[in-house]
């Protein structure tokens, strides 16, 4: 009898042990089964400091599995580092008093801040930062929603032929140099341009765009639409192309007329989009265009054309105040960097991403 029951009793305990196991395979992922309580933490703790006791890869293995995407990326690393991060270090110029001819960066003389001082006293320089603010609010207000209004239009048009004949023919100028694209205005707009010559044969006063310095920061505006809008476009339609058509479907079906969808739906689809580009415009505000505004300079004159970036190559290059200059340019980019991280703080305040995300 005691041999029989403790039979009874082993094949008891072996089926108990084999429906334990069975239900803990035919589990559900989100129930926790735990033999011994102190498992599960160790585990996770481990698997914290080494990522590869999870299951995952080890970074030796990442490396090895993407290296062919390594290598094709380490050109364009190397030319970055090279044209982008090396330079940088020419930044400790604005701290000298450098001579070009007595060493280098290496032996000139360190004057701390004094270069800065000296800008906070040009009242030149202050000329100029309110000139370049000046032109980069008009191009914000005029050029800013010339793009997103193209793209809406665009985006209304049935035909997909006719809509990527418009569209290649507002990008084709963004291949254009600046010397073209100003070429072309003369042509135009200049005392000897088409335009003037017609109102001359037909009797009335011609006129030149080109030399009028109180148009100046609404004709450099012009060029840069003609120029850059397309590519604008371009970035407006991708976001556009995202968005589900079911809902201006719905939207009609609630009686939505055509503005009250691009009101509800397409520009709340679009404010993402702009919200990034309206960031990246306010950082870029201080560098309104170099090769652009130095072709027309010697045409208007300093005092309406004048940036920063061509008064920091006129006092550095033309007359080899090279720490100045440093310093000045020095001051722009933290200046820029400044207002980036603003007009970010703002895009989280409304809601957006902005650039980077919060955290």
């Amino acid at each position: 009898m005691k041999a029989g029951a403790t039979t009874a009793r082993d094949e008891d305990a072996g089926a108990g042990a084999t429906a334990a196991a069975t239900a803990a395979a035919g589990a559900p992922a989100g129930r926790r089964l735990s033999l011994r309580p102190g498992d599960r933490p160790r585990k996770r703790a481990a698997a914290a400091v080494r990522p590869e006791l999870a299951g995952g890869p080890t970074r030796w293995q990442r490396i090895r599995r993407d290296r062919t995407l390594l290598l094709m990326v380490l050109p364009a690393m190397a030319l970055l580092l090279l044209f982008n991060y090396i330079p940088l270090l020419g930044n400790v110029v604005a701290f000298q008093d450098y001579d070009v001819y007595g060493g280098g960066m290496l032996h000139s003389q360190f004057v701390g801040f004094a270069n800065f001082q000296r800008i906070f006293e040009d009242y030149r320089f202050w000329q100029v930062l309110l000139n370049t603010l000046s032109i980069t609010f008009t191009q914000l207000i005029l050029f800013f929603p010339i793009p997103i209004l193209l793209a809406l239009l665009l985006n209304s048009v049935i035909s997909d032929r006719l809509r990527g004949f418009i569209q290649g023919v507002l990008y084709l100028p963004h291949f254009f140099s600046w010397v073209l694209v100003i070429t072309v205005f003369q042509q135009m707009f200049g005392g000897a341009g088409l335009i003037a010559q017609t109102l001359r044969q037909h009797g009335y006063n011609g006129f030149d765009l080109m030399t009028n310095p109180s148009v100046f920061k609404f004709l450099v505006t012009a060029q840069s639409v003609w120029k850059d809008a397309g590519w604008g476009v371009i970035v407006f339609l991708a976001a556009l192309s995202a968005v589900n058509g079911e809902l201006y479907e719905a939207a009609a079906v609630d009686g939505a007329n055509r503005w009250r969808r691009m009101w509800h739906v397409t520009l709340p689809a679009l404010r993402p989009v702009i919200a990034l580009l309206l960031v990246l415009r306010v950082g870029d505000s201080l560098t309104v265009g170099f090769e652009q505004i130095l072709l027309q300079r010697d045409a208007v004159g300093p005092g309406a054309s004048e940036i920063l970036d061509t008064y920091v190559w006129y006092v550095g290059i033309r007359t080899g105040d090279y720490s100045y200059a440093a310093a000045a340019g020095l001051f722009k980019g933290v200046l820029s960097l400044l207002l980036v991280l603003l007009a970010n703080k703002v895009a989280h305040m409304l809601g957006e991403q902005g650039v980077y995300s919060k955290k």
